[in-house]
């Protein structure tokens, strides 16, 4: 899941970058609302975080430009202001939710999860399809009753892949969503990773559940590949 983060204070944005990243996220960060709308003019993003108060433009009227320009993306506002009418403001303005600093890391994550629940359309941090089972939670991935151990960059493409089941997916798709603008990496590194998705999840079964769309990319879903 690929994450923008747009918070003014330097350390606080540094601090949810570093945890964000090391729970498995693609992260990008800047610290300003003109910042974030280039950032949401280049890449396409499952959550936007964002701090209210901030130099050049604010929270505020960044969000209100983004739902102009036709940005669905989740946004949940940073912010030290809990008074009912800034809340409503925002909420008013196609915010998705509310976290008042300062907070616990655990529970901006269990918000983040609510949101991309949402998004998805689904209720629980559970998803099943077939007999692969992913929780959101606990990173839990199990294939029938084998309990399966990924990778973060593992975990992160295959919760992309059930996230669009049944939806073909390019390797650049992939790719724009789960690394951030840092990553330069090898350019077959999604081949790479799916065949190791695929020896994890699919080998021993007779029902493989990533396939190839020759010429295009990948797609999760449940049924038999036909050679």
């Amino acid at each position: 899941m690929r994450v923008l983060i747009v918070e003014d204070e330097n350390d606080l944005n540094r601090v949810i970058t570093k945890k964000l990243k090391a729970e498995g996220y693609s992260v990008d960060s800047c610290f300003n609302g003109e910042e974030a709308l280039e950032y949401i003019r280049a890449a396409e993003y499952d959550i936007i975080i964002m701090d209210i108060m901030m130099p050049k433009m604010n929270g505020y009227d960044a969000l209100k430009q983004m739902r102009q320009n036709k940005v669905t993306t989740p946004v949940l506002f940073l912010t030290a202001k809990d008074a009912i009418e800034d809340r409503v403001k925002g909420l008013d303005l196609g915010a998705d939710d509310y976290l008042v600093k300062p907070f616990a890391f655990d529970e901006l994550m269990a918000r983040l999860r609510v949101m991309v629940r949402r998004k998805h359309g689904t209720v629980t941090n559970e998803v099943r399809i077939a007999d692969l089972t992913i929780e959101s939670d606990s990173h839990l991935v199990k294939r029938g009753e084998k309990k399966i151990t990924l990778t973060a960059k593992e975990y992160s493409i295959l919760e992309y892949l059930v996230q669009n089941a049944g939806m073909v997916l390019s390797r650049d798709k992939i790719e724009s969503h789960v690394w951030d603008y840092d990553y330069q990496g090898a350019s077959n590194m999604i081949d790479v990773y799916i065949r190791n998705l695929r020896r994890k999840l699919d080998d021993g079964y007779e029902t493989k559940l990533i396939q190839t769309v020759r010429g295009v990319g990948y797609v999760l879903r449940e049924e038999r590949k036909i050679e």
